[in-house]
């Protein structure tokens, strides 16, 4: 019989080596247990890795997606939300006229004339809101306050364009104007100026006319907000300026009522075009919405099929976790005790 001789320290590091891969393979079951995938995917997929990978980013640009629709579907009801805003203004820039029509006192005209402008008021401050830093009615040019109130620059090309239609037609005063020279300023002179992009961005508006737009989905893009250069904005803004600017003035009954009529015209037109603009965010809203189920629907699937590429079965796991504890706490045990083995116990 031949007896071999093993040491004490070659045991001991044999035990402290199978603790370490003991110790490693548990970090690499507690990963598959926490997450319910392979803790190393590449290792544990092989060539199929490649599929794991575009399946991960494929989910990525879809979460995006979802992500930036959250922020899209926002802005359309801030944009839904103004847009309400400035419908009640020209309704009560409409309701006003409808209620002084043809009152000449002058107490009257003062009080419609405070209508007027606290509508103007009211219409200004939804125009120029803004949501997330951005102005909702600046088109691109998000960071350009896309509304001016009715200032200087808008007053002074009243004033001159009214100077100079009085000047070459010979019409001394106010009282002089004839309904047939009133209508022959506000449509050949005054409407043409509202209508004017360059006169539009020098008295009211710099903002863009290009909407911004978003995509929504792998194929879709919508329409995400509208601008102050549209003719809701250059309607309204027509009308409040021309009951404001020639209602109390001088004039023959006939063509103060010719007066309140246009300007009732021009700002039904407002409220209908304004209208359109909700009509059209409330299209785009109504295609987010269809197009989050569906990335929904895509997400849910993609998910199914990364489960099924990289998933592990976490029971299996938890078991083989389990058992390995034991063998590593054994382990532990038996390197202790070899440890404490000594000769003199011996002697």
């Amino acid at each position: 019989m031949k007896t071999s001789f093993v040491s004490n320290l070659a045991v001991q590091n044999a035990m402290r080596l199978t603790i370490q891969q003991g110790q490693a393979e548990l970090l690499k079951l507690q990963t598959e247990v926490t997450t319910g995938r392979h803790a190393d995917v590449g290792l544990a997929l092989g060539s199929s890795a490649a599929r794991s990978v575009s399946l991960q980013r494929e989910l990525a640009r879809l979460d995006t997606l979802v992500d930036t629709n959250s922020v899209v579907t926002q802005r359309l009801a801030a944009s839904q939300s103004a847009l309400a805003t400035m419908a009640e203004a020209a309704q009560q820039v409409r309701n006003t006229l409808v209620t002084f029509k043809g009152n000449d006192a002058v107490d009257q005209l003062a009080i419609q004339k405070t209508e007027i402008q606290s509508a103007m008021s009211a219409f200004s401050s939804a125009a120029n809101l803004s949501f997330n830093g951005e102005f909702l009615f600046a088109g691109i040019n998000t960071d350009v306050r896309p509304f001016e109130d009715y200032g200087a620059a808008a007053k002074s090309t009243f004033d001159t364009a009214l100077a100079t239609y009085m000047s070459a037609n010979g019409i001394a005063s106010m009282s002089d104007f004839t309904k047939a020279d009133m209508e022959d300023f506000i449509t050949n002179t005054l409407e043409p100026l509202y209508a004017s992009d360059a006169q539009w961005a020098t008295d009211w508006s710099k903002a863009s006319s290009q909407n911004m737009t978003s995509r929504i989905s792998t194929t879709e893009v919508v329409q995400s907000s509208t601008n102050a250069t549209t003719e809701g904005f250059r309607k309204f803004a027509l009308a409040s300026v021309i009951a404001l600017e020639l209602m109390d003035e001088n004039v023959s009954s006939e063509v103060r009522a010719y007066i309140g009529e246009t300007a009732l015209g021009y700002v039904e037109q407002a409220n209908t075009q304004v209208t359109a603009e909700r009509s059209t965010l409330g299209i785009s809203e109504a295609r987010v919405k269809k197009a989050n189920t569906s990335l929904q629907a895509q997400i849910k699937l993609i998910n199914t099929h990364i489960t099924d590429l990289e998933g592990v079965d976490t029971y299996e796991a938890s078991t083989r976790m389990n058992t390995l504890l034991t063998q590593v706490e054994t382990s532990y045990t038996l390197t202790a005790r070899i440890q404490r083995l000594s000769l003199i116990d011996f002697l």
